[in-house]
């Protein structure tokens, strides 16, 4: 799996991201598909992402200049070539035979950021190996759940810092699984030989004796997911930047800064976790006022073009991230079908900026938004 991977070409009449996912639900098989394409429950939050997203209008400005205008942004002191990132999502060679490594080419190609996800179905070693090379590449972070060993978790920082990656993406709004009533429709199980290589050798949880009146999960799995104390623990153990991933409150974005996180995504965990949460439009003008305008925000949740970029950035957001679209564009074409997608995004950005009379994203604030 660390080979450079095939070149597949796109299907045909593939123009948006749309197009990808609706060539995607033909790829992929009925056990892939729920897990990539589902949400919690009755999928409020699902819709209401996307939904939020289109009910944004702009007010482009005209007839300024904008010559030499660009897409350009820095996080924690990298500069990237723009403000789009790949999302980390679990268990990529269920969507295509080359997996993360299909990914990783792609965004290196692109310039754009990469989150690999703890559960990639290829090792974080070779991720890292396939970007770190390319000179135009986008930044390279590793998303960490903390596991119930602490020992085994400091020992996937370790690997991760050792390999190059350049900050750790803590996932905070999954202590427990959503209710993924499509998964459980389609009897959800990873295909033979694909599973979360970077956890091998995890050990297993020490069995909890209940008695009738304790809840499983209150009194067995909570006693091991993490609190504050843990970020503070993580903020000791590296000098990687820490990203917290999956704020939807600005009490908890406050708190975050306070333990230690150097950034955070708001996030409601794609729609998969916790059913009728607000969509991420919604609340990120609220942490951008709680947090100032120099702490790093970023945010994902139901972008689907290059005018949901640049109303993200309108509304606080310093760059975005992108989860389901290049799960689509990866089945599709692999390599190719994810650097269409960025491609794509990025094409569209640009053309938002330059009919809304935006030269870079400095100049993107709440006045180009309708109100």
């Amino acid at each position: 799996m660390s080979g450079v991977p095939s070149v597949e070409p796109l299907p045909q009449g593939v123009v948006t991201l749309a197009d990808h996912e609706q060539h995607a639900v033909k790829r992929l098989d009925a056990n892939a598909l729920a897990y990539f394409a589902g949400g919690a429950a009755d999928e409020l939050t699902l819709r209401s992402n996307r939904a939020a997203w289109d009910a944004i209008q702009l007010s482009p400005r005209v007839l300024r200049n904008l010559v030499g205008g660009h897409t350009r942004t820095t996080l924690f002191g990298f500069t990237l070539a723009h403000p789009i990132l790949l999302a980390p999502v679990a268990f990529q060679r269920m969507a295509h035979r080359d997996g993360e490594m299909a990914t990783a080419y792609a965004a290196g190609m692109q310039g754009a950021g990469l989150v690999l996800s703890s559960q990639s179905s290829v090792l974080l070693e070779h991720v890292a190996q396939a970007v770190l090379p390319e000179r135009q590449r986008g930044p390279l972070w590793f998303q960490l759940y903390f596991q119930h060993d602490r020992g085994f978790t400091e020992q996937l920082v370790r690997r991760a810092e050792s390999a190059g990656y350049e900050a750790l993406v803590v996932t905070i709004d999954a202590p427990s699984s959503g209710v993924r009533d499509r998964e459980r429709r389609a009897g959800f199980k990873l295909p033979p030989g694909i599973s979360a290589v970077n956890l091998a050798g995890l050990p297993p949880p020490k069995p909890v004796m209940l008695d009738e009146h304790q809840s499983r999960m209150f009194d067995a799995l909570m006693t091991v997911a993490p609190t504050w104390k843990d970020i503070e623990w993580l903020r000791s153990l590296t000098r990687l930047p820490i990203v917290l991933k999956g704020i939807m409150h600005p009490g908890d974005a406050q708190l975050a800064a306070q333990h230690g996180a150097d950034g955070i995504i708001v996030s409601n965990h794609g729609g998969r976790t916790l059913d009728t949460l607000p969509a991420t439009a919604a609340v990120l003008p609220r942490i951008r006022v709680a947090m100032g305008p120099e702490f790093p925000i970023l945010v994902d949740g139901g972008i689907r073009r290059g005018t949901d970029v640049f109303k993200a950035i309108a509304l606080g957001a310093d760059a975005v991230l992108i989860g389901r679209p290049y799960v689509f564009g990866l089945a599709n074409a692999g390599a190719m079908g994810v650097s269409h997608v960025l491609r794509l995004l990025r094409d569209e950005l640009e053309i938002a900026m330059a009919l809304c009379g935006c030269a870079t994203l400095a100049d993107i604030n709440a006045d180009a938004l309708f109100s």
